[in-house]
């Protein structure tokens, strides 16, 4: 019955060969440390500290490696991309169309040296002369007589602008009524003789003839005068004097201009 057991059992006898064979390998080519790893990894090892340097040890193997192969891919890119840089240095070369041509120097005279003309030499005379000219005194003192000249042909020029301006004048428009005696008094001369009062600063306007009643008629005449020379009094006063025409003189309106 055992022995029927254990032909149906499927039980690997030959593991310890195949686990040799493998931690020599990985020994070949990691070293020895790998070797040990992988036995320590197999079935039957403990967990612990040593687990974990073991597996440490595994995994910088592999980076080593890793590294390695990618060292010799580097190696294998830098081969390629020197090889290319000299196909193209090599193409540059042979083509007509990228030869740079030299620059062609032209030759040029050198510049000859201008020579200042000599000065003349300065007679006594006019050495003198220059000794007397004061360099600061006298072209402040004409500075200031200019500036002083300035001020006052502008000072002039503005008092003359002001005389010249003319001055507002206060004006007043009044319309007289002037009454004659009697309807039997000559209106005509009655206008002439206040036409005849001449003042200065008095201008005489329009005038016309206003019925009052029972035939009479008013002399309604207009002026202007300049308030300053002539007043309503006066004005009045120098009428009122042609006693066998005017009875009296009354003030209608009075406007000012």
């Amino acid at each position: 019955m055992a022995t029927n057991f254990l032909v149906h059992e499927k039980i690997w006898f030959d593991k310890f060969k195949y686990d040799d064979a493998e931690r020599k390998f990985y020994e070949q080519m990691n070293g020895p440390a790998a070797g040990a790893s992988r036995q320590s990894s197999g079935p039957g090892v403990s967990s612990g500290p040593g687990g974990d340097h073991s597996e440490l040890a595994v995994r910088i193997a592999s980076l080593e490696v890793e590294n390695q192969s990618l060292r010799g891919v580097v190696q294998d890119l830098q081969q390629a991309i020197s090889k290319l840089e000299a196909r193209l240095s090599a193409l540059e070369k042979s083509s007509p169309g990228h030869r740079a041509a030299a620059p062609q120097t032209q030759h040029v005279s050198p510049m000859r040296q201008v020579e200042p003309p000599a000065k003349k030499a300065a007679t006594p005379a006019e050495d003198d002369e220059d000794n007397d000219i004061d360099l600061f005194g006298s072209d402040e003192e004409e500075e200031d007589k200019e500036a002083a000249r300035l001020r006052e042909e502008r000072l002039r020029q503005y008092a003359e602008k002001k005389a010249k301006k003319p001055s507002l004048v206060a004006k007043s428009s009044i319309l007289l009524d002037v009454k004659p005696w009697d309807d039997e008094t000559d209106m005509a001369q009655l206008e002439a003789c206040v036409r005849s009062v001449q003042l200065d600063g008095l201008v005489w306007g329009a005038s016309k003839l206003v019925p009052v009643g029972y035939g009479i008629r008013k002399l309604q005449i207009q002026c202007v005068v300049e308030d300053e020379k002539v007043g309503t009094d006066l004005l009045e006063e120098e009428i009122t004097k042609f006693e066998e025409h005017v009875q009296s003189v009354d003030i209608a309106a009075f406007n000012k201009i």
